[in-house]
């Protein structure tokens, strides 16, 4: 049988996520995809990380002051050969068949929702062209939605997935306590930090691993607790062999995330995940199965509603619950054991397997073709 043949179509140069990774290095079958040189997953180089982060920060911030936006549409270029386009958190103006997915729904404009982007958006998705838009979560699904009511019926929940690790776990004493992620602040880093210095007090067998961009007088602050070790950003390889082999919980409020592949990295690991409420995480973590997900303080709306790195009344509150969920985990082996099992079955099997990805793109795609 023909494989069909799929472009990657990326809104910037360089793709900046492990979504696409692991949708190469396992495709469903029959598939082909191109345009996959450049994909290395999610960026760990410090210095092109920064740059990355600043130009994309500050287009949308100077777009949102000028009260305007730009339609995240975009033409593909190529002379490969192809059956299908996949548009990476955006849209195709191609006049061929094609699909997109979105990890939030606002993905496909840049600065601020206008009427004029969102016409132009509904244009390009109720064409005959566009064949379906995968959203990542159902929240994703129910943001675009809001902002684009007529095109519910071309967008499809598809969880992204990631294999099980076949990365042997390290034997180690104690309980070892670890946050991983490429934005110290913005994924809930000082809170993680926090429950660290609790948990490391509170028990003798605990220790914490923080892998991060942790600003320096962070890591001075701290470096009296010798139960607390910092790196830098490091290649996924190294943090799979060198943390995630003897991790035991993952600590990570994951403030700014709207998906959180770190999250399911873990899990493939067997590592449960105490996270703090915000867009998917009800979604992602399974409350009391796969981890632990604690809700905001009464009065705050969202993650957004109070300072991340301050340790106020509200952070406060945030850390000590999730130094209460982490301890029911370090004071019960039976329980931390259980819920390790559920994460690589839910890995293995369940709604974030390579497995059932595949066979829903497979059918996705075999449509989109026609």
């Amino acid at each position: 049988m023909k494989k069909i043949r799929v472009y990657l179509q990326y809104p910037w140069k360089f793709p900046d996520s492990p979504y696409y990774k692991y949708l190469i290095k396992d495709p469903p079958k029959n598939v082909e995809f191109l345009n996959v040189t450049e994909q290395r997953g999610a960026m760990t180089n410090v210095k092109k990380f920064w740059l990355s982060n600043f130009l994309k920060r500050n287009i949308r911030k100077w777009l949102s002051k000028l009260n305007t936006s730009v339609l995240n549409a975009h033409y593909t270029k190529t002379s490969e050969q192809y059956d299908l386009i996949q548009c990476a958190h955006c849209l195709s103006k191609n006049d061929s068949p094609w699909i997109a997915d979105f990890e939030c729904g606002w993905q496909y404009f840049v600065g601020k929702e206008t009427k004029r982007i969102n016409e132009k958006a509904k244009k390009l998705i109720l064409s005959s062209n566009c064949k379906k838009i995968l959203a990542w979560t159902n929240k994703t699904r129910d943001e675009m939605v809001s902002y684009l009511p007529e095109i519910k019926n071309k967008i499809e929940v598809v969880y992204p997935a990631v294999p099980v690790q076949i990365l042997k776990r390290r034997k180690h004493t104690g309980i070892n306590l670890v946050f991983v992620a490429r934005y110290f602040d913005q994924k809930g880093g000082y809170h993680a930090l926090e429950v660290m210095k609790k948990l490391t007090k509170k028990y003798e067998n605990v220790r914490g691993i923080i892998v991060s961009t942790v600003p320096e007088e962070v890591i001075n602050a701290n470096k009296e607790n010798k139960k607390i070790i910092f790196y830098p950003l490091m290649p996924q390889k190294d943090v799979f062999e060198k943390v995630y082999s003897i991790a035991d919980i993952s600590i990570y409020p994951a403030y700014a995330d709207s998906f959180g592949f770190g999250i399911l990295e873990a899990m493939s690991f067997g590592i449960p995940i105490v996270s703090v409420d915000g867009y998917s995480r009800k979604e992602i973590i399974t409350d009391g199965k796969t981890g632990f997900v604690v809700n905001y303080p009464p009065g705050v709306k969202d993650q957004y509603d109070f300072d991340w790195k301050s340790v106020d009344k509200l952070g406060e509150e945030v850390i000590e619950n999730m130094v209460a969920k982490a301890s029911k985990l370090i004071e019960n082996s039976g329980e931390l054991k259980r819920m390790s099992r559920n994460c690589l079955e839910e890995i293995k099997k369940g709604k974030f397997s390579i497995k059932r990805r595949n066979k829903i793109l497979e059918k996705i795609y075999g449509e989109a073709k026609k």
